[in-house]
């Protein structure tokens, strides 16, 4: 190579490097010290705070002391609070002390292992032993975090008597937009034994929230006017429409907060099992009849919650639904 080619590549490798260089420099990159999300471990669990220091929420990886749940299991996220610092769910409501803040599980279950083990994760007992049925929370951790979103993973196994059965990995992603709290929640259940969901009208993903004051649900088209289901009869279930919201006229604070939930279509038919009195939430996939998980196909669901203080903001949950929904 001649003396002037190589003045040339040189001249070349030079350009590219400055103009890596000024592509760098034009980069969006975050402050060095710009405050971000964090997440740090409490006496039952983990906190998840905003970078200006409010808690969004908890996850409990162990039962608070002092707290009547029945239910063997805590993993679970509660408090989950509203931009504002209000607590929006609960934990062992008088009436369901088995019920626990943001929590997914199944009542009447089994597992094939050959043999039939029967299992109720939700914790009441009644159609399955809840007896040394224990969702066992094994790791909570922040994947990444800056001063827009965090990234939460948590791993648990589902047991019974101490043995594996299988494992749930949730993945959670935090934005705080338009004066409102999103949790993009992605749960993936992935058995060790064929299991089985037994047709039911309730069931899954649920919201439990707090019960002191006047709520109503509501959806896009304004408050709901159905008949209440009836927890044995699938086929009283609310519509699937892509979003409710369960909003709660707080009588000692006397303000509202509430909670929407957004189903992801990829879930599948869903219809909703939402009584008032009981104050939860709980998008049901059993409505229509079993569902049947493999080792080797385990199942993915996605919820989107809105966590919101005032009355329903429905157009921003309108929007935000629309986006993760697909529509736009």
């Amino acid at each position: 190579m001649t003396t002037s080619n190589w003045r040339i590549r040189i001249a070349a490798v030079a350009a590219a490097g400055a103009l890596a260089l000024l592509c760098a420099l034009a980069a969006p990159h975050p402050a060095q010290g710009a405050p971000a999300y964090t997440l740090s471990p409490t006496a039952n669990g983990m906190e998840l705070r905003t970078p200006d220091g409010r808690v969004v929420f908890e996850y409990l990886t162990k039962k608070p002391e002092g707290v009547p749940l029945t239910a063997p299991s805590a993993a679970c996220f509660h408090p989950v609070n509203t931009p504002s610092g209000v607590t929006v769910t609960a934990i062992a409501p008088d009436d369901h002390p088995h019920h626990r803040g943001i929590f997914f599980a199944w009542h009447d279950a089994e597992f094939r292992t050959p043999e039939v083990v029967k299992v109720d994760y939700w914790g009441w007992g009644s159609l399955a032993p809840r007896e040394g049925r224990v969702v066992q929370a094994r790791d909570v951790k922040l994947v990444s975090a800056d001063d827009k979103q965090a990234w939460v993973a948590i791993h648990n196994e589902w047991l019974v008597d101490g043995k594996k059965m299988g494992d749930e990995f949730i993945n959670a992603k935090v934005t705080e937009r338009d004066t409102v709290y999103v949790i993009d929640l992605e749960y993936r259940i992935a058995p060790l034994f064929e299991f089985v969901a037994h047709k039911n009208a309730f069931g899954g993903f649920d919201v439990q929230c707090r019960k002191d004051g006047e709520a109503y649900y509501s959806s896009f088209y304004g408050r709901t006017t159905w008949a209440n289901p009836h927890f044995q009869r699938p086929e009283s279930n609310l519509p699937d429409l892509p979003w409710y919201d369960f909003t709660i006229n707080l009588k000692e604070k006397r303000r509202a907060v509430g909670v929407a939930v957004i189903n992801h279509p990829g879930n599948g038919p869903t219809t909703w099992h939402l009584i008032p009195n009981l104050y939860m939430l709980n998008p049901v996939i059993t409505h229509a009849g079993p569902v049947i998980i493999r080792p080797e196909s385990p199942l993915t669901l996605r919820y989107r919650v809105v966590v919101h203080d005032n009355p329903p903001p429905t157009w921003v949950i309108q929007k935000l639904s629309d986006e993760y929904r697909g529509g736009r």
